[in-house]
Formats: structure tokens, C-alpha cells, sequence
């Protein structure tokens, strides 16, 4: 399993932009094959600060996603509302 976070801060001119882009792509990220969870979170410190933190069944299909017309169709619409470079991860439980 593989946990994706990525932060992202925007503009406070395109936040509502952003919050509408992502509810509308929210259902088709989640029925991307091999996303089994997804989910958008605020930072309580900063209200144009947001996470979206996904789990993915391996590397291989987040990798797939990223390369996806869905990922860039996406991305291209909500990198402009950006203040800031986005900062992502990819994490796996070690036991």
C-alpha cells in the first residue's frame, strides 16, 4: 500500500476555484484503478494550506495515475491557482 500526500497552498483569489475543481474530479480519482482511498484536508493554520492524501494499492498504479489523461487534464487546471510549489510524498509502512 502506498500513501501519496500532497500539499498545496493557493491564492486566496482561486481557493473556491480550487475547491470546485477538486469536488468535481474527487469521484473519478477514487474510481481510478487501484486508488482505494482519497481524501482533501485544510490545514487549521492556514486556510489557502490544503493536503490531499490518497492510498494506492502499489507504486505501479499511482505511477499509472500520474501518467494518466485524468492526472495531467486535472493538474493543468488546478497548478495555476498555486501560491506556492506543490510538495508531494510517497509513503509505505515499513515493519
Amino acid at each position: 500500500m502506498i500513501t501519496r500526500i500532497v500539499k498545496m497552498t493557493f491564492k486566496p483569489e482561486d481557493l473556491e476555484e480550487f475547491k470546485k475543481k477538486f469536488y468535481e474530479s474527487q469521484n473519478l480519482i477514487k474510481a481510478f484503478d487501484g486508488c482505494v482511498h482519497l481524501e482533501l484536508l485544510n490545514d487549521l493554520q492556514d486556510e489557502y494550506t490544503f493536503f490531499t492524501i490518497s492510498h494506492w494499492n502499489s507504486e505501479e498504479d499511482l505511477e499509472l495515475y500520474r501518467n494518466s489523461y485524468l492526472f495531467k487534464n486535472i493538474w493543468s487546471k488546478v497548478k495555476p491557482l498555486f501560491a506556492k510549489k506543490a510538495e508531494a510524498w510517497s509513503l509505505t509502512s515499513k515493519k
